[in-house]
């Protein structure tokens, strides 16, 4: 890993009407619109459902390091990602994320062990520790 701190640098480009297209070095660029719950139309990324599935996937990348440093035998991760968006005093924010993974564990894992990795795969996700809207987990695991 490299030395804190990180940069990450992003650029959005869009005319008067159509899609934004995001893109960063080294990776295809993105076409995003308003969601349409905002009037935009369906079948695109919007930066609503952007952040709830960058919650999505540092939970998923957190997960696969800390199992890997608490030795958890695992299978599959599968993590769903409910964000509400919500008027705060004349503020439009998002005011609550549920994260809800579904553990796939390889026979004979320990359960206790499996929930420990869980809730320390949230504390570790650096996008949920940016944010100030509180994020749940509420894990379910599977043989």
């Amino acid at each position: 890993m490299q030395a804190f701190p990180h940069h990450y640098r992003v650029r959005a480009e869009g005319r008067c009407e159509g899609p934004v297209s995001v893109t960063a070095d080294g990776v295809d660029a993105l076409p995003t619109t308003a969601p349409p719950e905002f009037g935009g139309p369906e079948g695109y990324w919007s930066p609503e459902s952007l952040l709830v599935a960058a919650i999505a996937d540092c939970f998923v990348l957190s997960f696969r390091a800390v199992a890997r440093a608490s030795k958890l035998p695992w299978r599959e991760l599968q993590v769903e990602v409910e964000g509400v968006l919500d008027r705060v005093e004349g503020v439009t924010q998002f005011t609550a994320f549920t994260i809800s993974p579904r553990l796939a564990l390889e026979p004979g894992a320990s359960e206790a062990l499996a929930q420990t990795v869980l809730a320390k795969s949230k504390r570790a996700c650096l996008i949920t520790n940016s944010l100030k809207a509180e994020c749940d987990v509420e894990a379910e695991l599977v043989a």
